[in-house]
């Protein structure tokens, strides 16, 4: 049979699958034979044979999902009919799991790598030029299939439920007796509020399967008649839920009795505007991105290479994106522009059990208290759900914080996020994990400058009330809001990284654990137990104000100051204090910089500052001579970590304020009070300091106290009515051998809280803080010869 006979043939309606097959379908998919390839793309089916033609097919196959592939021989054939056709080209199984593994990664290579993909492969460029095609095309018509069986079952869907709406409406019932009603007896109203309930019984059974999941057991669903019914089976992944293309996820109602209703909160899902609460359907997004959260943070806590590199020393873990993407299911869509990735896994060990951590986590206050100098600010915005079994399993909060870096080169962070804890089959095993919710926000370019990727923690409980914990931060953030000194940092993750929060845990929990002890005192034996409690509740009020006055969040009222005389990386704040027993009455100016010191490690200026006897190389209160300790209080096991009572070897004035007729010493640069007169029977200035160290930094806080104050304190009183102003340092390793240094100064310039601040006091503090740092650079170096 000629070729011309079997295309009339065709064309006259063969009954053949081959003939069945629309121009519509042969036109938008790939070719079925290379017998129709070939005579569609030339058209000149009439010079060529098809016996020789379908003689050729088997070898025509790319052995890749059966793919046609064209080679340059074909087409030169195409080009030239009287040329003797060669055979097609078969590929070798090796050849197309090259062809395959580049097609993933790059589905339109370029003819550079096309060129370079031949030569490897031995194959010619054309030849891999149309395998791309075909391949491309073939996974073109996989979607489209795709996308039209979900259309078709939607449409089902539809066709029956409006079906079911037209015989309900038809047959209406009769709510007294049973029987059927006229049309006269139901009022529109009611027959719409019929049709409306129905619906929402469809919807409850199916939020029922995902509350089993979100509980961790089967949640029972109940018909009209109270009947259980079996709940229909949820989807596992984010695409089985139905993402549009606009990146939102399916929205749904939940059931009321597992999320009741809170009072009036601030909703971050539609750009912070106050709402009565939130929706059924904003729970129910909510819920689902907190599962997906949660699947993505278990893969990223237990896969270990290639997902996660470690360190050259072994201390720590960075994520390979590469693998990332492959592997693992990302929530998020693409990052904004300008955004960069930040991710990070820990592993270590915490004196705490799973309970009491997971507990302090989902109670907000006492999660920002364990973590005050990283957490400047935090609110609840609405409790979604308190767990079940009268436990934090299945709990989940909607919350807002702000997160801090102790620099004033770094922005404060923003992020609204769901906080969702649950507990795992393995017991004595919970997942904590944060996500930001700017994921299905409706305008998500207008969200915060930092996305929390899936991050959180996996605890389990070890013998002798330990437990192990394997943390993972994630997040991108607008690089653009970063001085160019903490770049790097942030970017190797140890400033929001896994490392720094479990560090901050390990030696708060480490501290918890010590001053439980009875048996532990002071040092100095000088200090009663409720003495030793109100030191250091009053240590800790002071380090929480000092981190409040380094960068400015919306926890206080700092007002910014800008002057000609303030240098780029010195920031000076200024804001009344009025009512307050805790700090003295006025106008408070505080000014922080930054410096690095990229010779000196954090240990040799941590020891360097917080040794009383050298604090005259730099401290302006000790008036030159050395401090001694009068009490000492350990918070670790570690010698940095304590609070400290440090006494001067001199009878000097307590300088707590700056005003008008404060000189400037010329030979020291240093600012000190001519307005007080120094008596022969005043006491010697007491300094309170508190001390800390960990893997992640270090900080040394100290402030002048008031004499009388501080014995009232040491002897139980309440350490809330005495009024101080800290001052200190922050220490961060640079990610080398050297260090970043922050320092920090609170000052009252005025006792009057209506004062107006002049330009001599800024310039002042400006010296003061200018000083401070090249007095340090200078002795630091000598510290240890």
């Amino acid at each position: 049979m000629s070729f011309r006979r079997s295309a009339s043939m065709n064309a006259g309606g063969d009954l053949s699958p081959r003939g069945l097959v629309s121009h519509r379908s042969q036109k938008k998919h790939s070719f079925t034979s290379p017998a129709l390839s070939l005579g569609l793309q030339t058209g000149t089916e009439a010079q060529m044979n098809l016996s020789r033609i379908t003689g050729d097919e088997n070898d025509c196959r790319s052995g890749s999902d059966n793919l046609e592939t064209v080679s340059g021989d074909d087409v030169d054939q195409e080009q030239n009919p009287r040329k003797k056709k060669k055979r097609y080209h078969r590929h070798t199984p090796q050849q197309i799991q090259e062809l395959e593994a580049l097609f993933k990664d790059c589905p339109h290579p370029d003819e550079k790598q096309r060129l370079e993909l031949s030569k490897r492969l031995c194959l010619e460029s054309r030849q891999v030029k149309f395998w791309f095609q075909n391949r491309r095309t073939q996974m073109k018509t996989q979607i489209e299939r795709h996308e039209n069986a979900i259309l078709r079952q939607e449409n089902d869907k539809l066709r029956a439920d409006n079906m079911a709406i037209g015989e309900a409406t038809r047959n209406p019932v009769c709510s007294n007796c049973g029987g059927a009603a006229m049309l006269g007896d139901i009022s529109l109203e009611e027959q719409n509020l019929r049709i409306e309930n129905a619906r929402l019984k469809e919807e409850l059974d199916r939020l029922c399967a995902l509350a089993g999941k979100f509980l961790g057991r089967s949640t029972p669903c109940f018909a009209a008649d109270n009947i259980d019914v079996a709940p229909p089976p949820f989807p596992r992944s984010l695409l089985e839920l139905g993402v549009g293309s606009n990146g939102g996820f399916a929205a749904g109602l939940v059931p009321p009795e597992l999320f009741p209703p809170t009072p009036a909160t601030i909703s971050p899902l539609h750009g912070g505007g106050a709402v009565a609460h939130l929706t059924s359907s904003d729970r129910s997004m909510l819920l689902e991105l907190a599962l997906a959260a949660m699947d993505e943070l278990l893969t990223m806590a237990h896969m270990d290479a290639p997902l996660w590199i470690r360190s050259s020393d072994g201390s720590a873990e960075a994520l390979n994106y590469e693998q990332y993407h492959r592997s693992v299911s990302r929530i998020a869509g693409l990052s904004p522009a300008g955004f960069v990735a930040e991710a990070s896994r820990q592993t270590g060990m915490v004196i705490v059990n799973s309970l009491a951590l997971v507990e302090t986590f989902m109670d907000s206050d006492r999660w920002a208290n364990m973590f005050s100098s990283i957490v400047a600010k935090n609110t609840t915005v609405e409790v979604i759900c308190n767990g079940a079994g009268g436990t934090k399993n299945g709990a989940l909060q909607l919350m807002r914080a702000e997160l801090q870096v102790l620099s004033p080169l770094v922005a404060i962070r923003e992020v609204n996020f769901l906080r969702f804890c649950k507990q795992q089959a393995e017991e004595g095993t919970w997942v904590v994990v944060d996500v930001s919710v700017d994921f299905i926000r409706e305008n998500a370019s207008s969200g915060s400058s930092c996305r929390l990727m899936p991050s959180g923690f996996v605890v389990r409980d070890m013998p002798n009330d330990y437990s192990k914990l394997v943390w993972v931060e994630h997040a991108e953030y607008d690089e653009s809001q970063v001085h160019l000194l903490y770049r790097p940092l942030l970017r190797s993750g140890l400033a929001f990284g896994a490392g720094r929060w479990l560090a901050t845990l390990q030696r708060r929990c480490e501290c918890l654990a010590i001053l439980s002890s009875a048996s532990n005192l002071d040092e100095s034996g000088t200090i009663t137990a409720s003495g030793r409690r109100s030191m250091l509740k009053l240590a800790q009020r002071m380090t929480e104000a000092f981190c409040a006055g380094v960068c400015k969040s919306s926890a206080h009222e700092w007002t910014k100051l800008e002057s000609h005389s303030i240098g780029p990386d010195v920031h000076v704040m200024t804001r009344k204090s009025v009512g307050d027993p805790g700090e003295p009455a006025g106008v408070v100016l505080s000014t922080a910089t930054s410096v690095p010191l990229p010779l000196i490690s954090p240990k040799r200026l941590f020891d360097f500052l917080r040794e009383a006897g050298l604090r005259s190389k730099w401290d302006i209160l000790s008036n030159g001579g050395p401090m001694y300790e009068m009490a000492h209080i350990a918070k670790g096991q570690a010698a940095g970590n304590a609070v400290s009572l440090l006494r001067a070897s001199v009878r000097i004035p307590l300088i707590n304020q700056i005003t008008r007729k404060q000189q400037l010493n010329p030979k020291s640069q240093i600012p000190f009070c001519n307005t007080q007169a120094v008596s022969s029977n005043q006491p010697s200035m007491l300094i309170l300091q508190e001390t800390c160290a960990d893997a992640s930094g270090a900080m040394v806080v100290y402030a002048p106290v008031d004499v009388p104050a501080m014995h009232l304190v040491m002897n139980g009183g309440d350490s809330a009515y005495v009024a101080l102003l800290p001052s200190g340092f922050a220490i961060l390793p640079d990610g080398g051998e050297g260090s970043l240094l922050t320092v920090g100064f609170q000052i009252l310039v005025n006792n009057q809280p209506t004062a107006k601040l002049t330009v001599e006091s800024v310039e002042t503090v400006n010296s003061l803080i200018s000083c401070t740092v090249q007095k340090i650079k200078a002795a630091v170096f000598h510290y240890g010869d």
